[in-house]
């Protein structure tokens, strides 16, 4: 039953760049000839079954759990859109949509999955991840959705994510990178010309920004999971370029998550903090404060990945152009490595009483030619794996592009983590951050004993 952990992380490192090839609509060998076999149904827009009145004239509702903010901005795609597109296809199907905040989305559909009350549709991470792909296969909650039509166009990288011993159990929104957004006006008035390309650049640039009387860097600490979107681009860096195999060794025992590699890894990221570059209070803020600082120009950076894109860019109390970039955890000299992984995406109840529906749906939605396609496409800030998807985000370009000539990018580290290790780390870095006398050593060794106690067996 171990046999997916000796693979995983090479299994990563290849299919990122199947990725982001397919994400640009570049030549790639994704189509029907190689890609992996599927049943030979119809296309939904082709099959009788996916028609108008849907699969039966009896009603039929469906209930969907998700985890986010409402959008900001316009047309929430899962609250509004999809129902109502839904709806127009399959006259006899309701879809009621939730949408919870991370943290009480975690526990809320672990609880109702347990108690054989799950929605029929939910929210899946890649792998490992807490609500992990392999997680909910194992447990039975996640359908097996290997009999769709749609495989065919989808990145096997991404389809490879969200498997489990070879079977697809959930649908990725695409690839997502981890990155540092910024307001290129306060870049301009604290004298900053060139984007940073390395640590010491990056530190020299923030020592900038602060004696200009700019807050650097802005994070809603209060929600913990945001340490992990600084954490995992400097560990990009640090950690995995060195020993790409890493997360392999660890599972076996021959690397521990106190190497110095990881060490470095959090005293990098504890440094930003006791400079005083991060806002003061960030354990006081919530996600959502930050992002409404950054939007309102009142700090020049913010640590998150290309999921939060419409939040960033909806109108604030300042009007600036903004950039994006990786966060250079690179000594000087070296190169920079990007954080990116395979997106979450959507799963489907194994014991939904409507499972035939909610397939008939998903052949639908992922249909490339059908108009709810077409609007989560263009309401997803995701970097698409569907073939002949273009790039449609700019902002994301210059990263995308070098991943792709380059190929300098690793995964987000908890995708390779039994659920739990990530807390442990949030929890006593948060420590770090609260000025208790907490060092990097204890941070990873606090890792290291989560992660032995997960990983028997």
């Amino acid at each position: 039953m171990k046999s997916w952990k000796s693979k995983a992380a090479s299994v990563a490192l290849a299919s990122l760049f199947t990725l982001t090839l397919s994400a640009c609509g570049s030549s790639n060998d994704n189509n029907a000839s190689n890609s992996p076999s599927v049943s030979p149904s119809a296309n939904a827009s082709e099959s009788p079954s996916a028609s108008a009145s849907g699969n039966t004239s009896e009603p039929v509702t469906l209930t969907m759990l998700v985890s986010g903010a409402k959008a900001a901005e316009g047309e929430d795609f899962e609250l509004e859109t999809l129902p109502k597109l839904v709806k127009e296809k399959f006259p006899n199907v309701t879809l009621e949509v939730q949408k919870l905040p991370d943290e009480q989305y975690y526990t809320s559909v672990k609880a109702k999955l347990a108690a054989s009350e799950g929605p029929d549709i939910f929210l899946v991470f890649p792998k490992l991840a807490n609500m992990g792909a392999i997680e909910v296969a194992k447990a039975g909650y996640a359908a097996d959705l290997s009999d769709l039509a749609f495989w065919k166009n989808v990145s096997p990288a991404a389809k490879n994510d969200m498997s489990y011993e070879g079977k697809p159990y959930a649908v990725a929104k695409g690839m997502d990178i981890l990155g540092t957004y910024y307001n290129k006006a306060l870049f301009d008035k604290a004298g900053i010309t060139e984007i940073p390309k390395d640590w010491p650049s990056f530190l020299a640039a923030s020592d900038k920004l602060k004696a200009a009387g700019i807050t650097p860097i802005v994070m809603g600490d209060k929600d913990p999971w945001v340490i992990q979107f600084g954490m995992y681009q400097l560990a990009a860096n640090s950690v995995y370029p060195a020993d790409p195999e890493f997360d392999n060794k660890l599972q076996t025992g021959e690397t521990s998550l106190t190497d110095s590699k990881w060490v470095k890894t959090v005293n990098q990221y504890a440094e930003l903090y006791k400079n005083g570059y991060v806002n003061k209070g960030s354990l006081g803020m919530a996600s959502a404060q930050a992002v409404q600082q950054f939007v309102d120009g009142k700090a020049a950076m913010i640590f998150t990945g290309t999921w939060d894109l419409p939040g960033l860019t909806a109108k604030g109390a300042a009007e600036f152009e903004r950039g994006f970039f990786s966060l250079p955890g690179n000594d000087a000299g070296q190169p920079v490595y990007a954080s990116a992984a395979t997106a979450a995406g959507y799963a489907l109840n194994a014991n939904s009483k409507h499972l035939d529906v909610a397939k008939q749906i998903f052949e639908y939605l992922y249909d490339v030619q059908s108009p709810l396609f077409q609007a989560w496409s263009d309401s997803n800030p995701s970097i698409s794996v569907f073939n002949g998807v273009t790039l449609k985000n700019e902002i994301f370009k210059d990263v995308l592009n070098e991943i792709q000539s380059t190929g300098h990018a690793f995964y987000f580290s908890n995708q390779m983590w039994p659920a739990g290790v990530s807390d442990v780390m949030q929890s006593k870095f948060a420590e770090i951050i609260g000025g208790k006398k907490t060092t990097a050593e204890d941070v990873t060794k606090a890792m290291q004993a989560k992660y032995s106690e997960l990983n028997k067996g």
